[in-house]
C-alpha cells in the first residue's frame, strides 16, 4: 500500500469512527403510516453529561414536545413519546452502521407501527424551560371532566415544586392514562395557567379562597370549555 492509499484508509476508518461514538445524536426525519393518516416525524437526539435527551416536533401546534427514557447501547435506539408514562408509545430502532439510518418501529400496547428515519442534520434539542415554584396551595393532583358535545372526558392534574421549578402533569382517564407533561406553568395570586405543546392545549383557572377548587377553561386547537377541578 502507498503512502497516498494508506492516508485514505486512515482518513476512512478516522470518519467511521467519530459516527459511531456520535451514535444516534442528530436530528432525524421520517414518516409514520398509522391506520388513519401519516405522519411526519421529526426527532432531535442528543448526549449531555446526563444521559441522552431529546424532542419531536409537532407539526399540529408547530411547537416541540420532549422525549423520554432516551436509550443506546448495542447499536439499538429506544425512547418514549410525549415524555409519557410507561404506558407512552415506545421507538425502538437499530442504527446502521454508517449512523445515517434508524430501522425500527413505534409499539403503542398491543400495536406495532414501523418506522425509518434518516440523520438530515445536527441536534437542537427543544426541552421546555424550567417554570417558577408555584403556591403550595396549587401543588397536588386535581380533578375534574370536560363535557364534550355530551361526552364526558375525565382529567387529572398534577402539580409539583421541585429544586429546578414546577412541573405539571396531564392524564386523560378514559384515553389510555398517558402523562402528558405541562410546556409552562405560571401562577399569580391564584390564578393558575398551563401550556401544554403536546396536544395543543392549555388551562387557565382561578383558585377559590378555600384552596379546594379551581374554575376556568381548557383550549384546545381554537376550541375553549369550561374546566372546574377539585383538590384529591
Amino acid at each position: 500500500m502507498n503512502r497516498n492509499s494508506f492516508l485514505a484508509a486512515l482518513a476512512c476508518a478516522f470518519c467511521f469512527t467519530v459516527t459511531a461514538q456520535d451514535g444516534p445524536r442528530g436530528h432525524w426525519e421520517g414518516a409514520l403510516e398509522t391506520p388513519n393518516r401519516t405522519l411526519d416525524m421529526k426527532i432531535d437526539i442528543d448526549k449531555t453529561d446526563k444521559g441522552w435527551i431529546g424532542s419531536m416536533a409537532n407539526p399540529q401546534t408547530n411547537s416541540s414536545m420532549p422525549i423520554s427514557d432516551v436509550a443506546f447501547a448495542d447499536g439499538k435506539l429506544t425512547f418514549r413519546l410525549m415524555a409519557g408514562s410507561e404506558n407512552a408509545p415506545m421507538f425502538s430502532g437499530t442504527l446502521s452502521a454508517d449512523g445515517k439510518a434508524l430501522d425500527g418501529e413505534i409499539a403503542a400496547g398491543p400495536n406495532t407501527m414501523p418506522l425509518k428515519l434518516k440523520k438530515t442534520g445536527e441536534a437542537t434539542v427543544d426541552l421546555p424551560k424550567p417554570s417558577p415554584a408555584v403556591a403550595k396551595e396549587l401543588t397536588g393532583k386535581w380533578t375534574g371532566a370536560l363535557d364534550i358535545n355530551g361526552n364526558v372526558l375525565r382529567l387529572e392534574l398534577t402539580i409539583k415544586n421541585s429544586d429546578s421549578g414546577a412541573t405539571a402533569t396531564l392524564v386523560s382517564l378514559d384515553q389510555g392514562g398517558g402523562e402528558i407533561p405541562a410546556s409552562s406553568i405560571q401562577a399569580k395570586e391564584g390564578k393558575l395557567s398551563l401550556k401544554v405543546h403536546a396536544i395543543g392545549g392549555g388551562y387557565e383557572g382561578q383558585l377559590n379562597k378555600e384552596g379546594t377548587e379551581m374554575t376556568g377553561d381548557w383550549s384546545q386547537n381554537g376550541n375553549t370549555l369550561p374546566l372546574k377541578l377539585k383538590k384529591k
